[in-house]
């Protein structure tokens, strides 16, 4: 597979890294419902038996039981891959989450992760989400620059950050990577945060490649009604109309572009993600060995000019679209 420098750091990504939602299990606020733990590991093995050499992960993805899940899954290889994970979301006793960047929660979040990692040290260590209440953002970020300086991250990134708070942590200590939303239906950055990231060489790792499923070719209406009621993607407007006959229209476009390669929708959406060169790799959920199997090979597919175009035709005709494929 591809590998691409990402920012500033020594870290060669494959152009797709394994994402470890999912693997936080039912019962919290932003599940995705039920998960077996064994399937977790099998799909973390399975990803990084075919190459992929980065977990994404999350301290708050089932309130600490996904890290727990991907150390098991890492137990005993003999090349350990490069291990991301989060910090600037808590919950309380009653498991309700809250977003804080105050400095002894960040020391105390990063204590917590290497205990449930069991890692020496966190190859990227990132700031799930912004706060802007007062300096709180500034006091984080210097709470993380002390960490790395104890060694006990290797570098620092940001998750949905605007340029104006890229900027501000920028001046306490470099930003190695930021990871935002970006896929056919989540264009935005495309206008100011991408060419900064690029400008500055700030590494970029997009998460929801495949918009969170609905453009993997095997979301339809019927396994929608069935989720599960703590799935979170119930409650989200794209996958409920009148946005959601759109997006099937564009996965019909997806199919026929890849019929032609024997490549499925899924590895399509991944490609013309990929096609963008300030977009350094992208994080891929999967639950099963078997999904893995299905997106895979999609690290060395590249899509043609002309194909990117007949792609972006559908994004054109939906009336929910803004201009630039983004909803209005």
């Amino acid at each position: 597979m591809r590998k691409r420098r990402l920012g500033n750091s020594d870290m060669d990504l494959t152009v797709l890294g394994f994402g470890a939602w999912a693997m936080g299990g039912g019962g919290w606020a932003f599940a995705w419902g039920a998960q077996d733990d064994a399937q977790s590991m099998e799909a973390i093995q399975r990803a990084l038996d075919s190459g992929i050499n980065w977990i994404d992960t999350a301290a708050v993805y089932g309130l600490g039981h996904s890290e727990d899940v991907v150390a098991k899954a890492l137990k005993g290889r003999d090349q350990r891959p490069y291990v991301f994970t989060k910090c600037g979301m808590v919950w309380d006793d009653q498991g309700s989450v809250s977003r804080g960047l105050k400095a002894d929660s960040v020391r105390k979040e990063c204590e917590a992760s290497l205990r449930r990692l069991k890692v020496d040290a966190i190859d990227l260590y990132q700031v799930h989400w912004p706060v802007e209440a007062g300096a709180e953002l500034e006091e984080g970020w210097t709470a993380l620059a002390e960490l790395q300086r104890q060694g006990k991250v290797r570098w620092l990134g940001v998750c949905n950050f605007n340029v104006s708070q890229l900027e501000r942590v920028r001046r306490i200590a470099p930003v190695t990577s930021l990871q935002p939303q970006y896929s056919l239906i989540h264009r935005d950055i495309e206008d100011d945060v991408l060419p900064y990231c690029q400008k500055q060489g700030i590494g970029v790792i997009v998460y929801s490649p495949r918009a969170s499923g609905l453009l993997t070719g095997a979301m339809t209406r019927e396994r929608i009604q069935a989720m599960p009621d703590d799935d979170w993607r119930r409650r989200r407007a794209d996958f409920q109309e009148p946005k959601l006959s759109h997006h099937l229209m564009l996965v019909e476009r997806l199919r026929e572009v890849g019929a032609r390669h024997g490549r499925s929708p899924a590895e399509v959406a991944l490609a013309w993600t990929l096609r963008e060169p300030s977009v350094t790799a992208a994080i891929v959920g999967a639950r099963s060995a078997k999904q893995v199997d299905g997106f895979i090979q999609a690290g060395d597919f590249q899509l043609t000019s002309e194909e990117v175009r007949e792609v972006e035709e559908v994004l054109g005709s939906g009336s929910a679209m803004a201009p630039g494929g983004i909803y209005a």
